[in-house]
């Protein structure tokens, strides 16, 4: 997995809802894929991960729960 880079927003959104870089990186390795436009949406236990790939960096914009 290359290197992950976070979005102001997406920091904000973490430590809201108590989401480690950890989680977001297991997220990342682990979660169901589904494309939406031109983002990838990662889904991992009760949390989505919105991400781009940008040459080998993994850009998160947000991250956000489930339901």
């Amino acid at each position: 997995m290359g290197r992950i880079t976070y979005s102001k927003h997406a920091r904000k959104r973490m430590i809201l809802r108590g989401i480690s870089s950890h989680e977001v990186r297991e997220a990342i390795r682990k979660g169901k894929k589904r494309m939406q436009d031109d983002r990838i949406v990662s889904t991992y236990l009760y949390f989505e991960v919105v991400y781009r790939l940008v040459d080998d960096t993994i850009r998160v914009i947000t991250v956000k729960p489930r339901w």
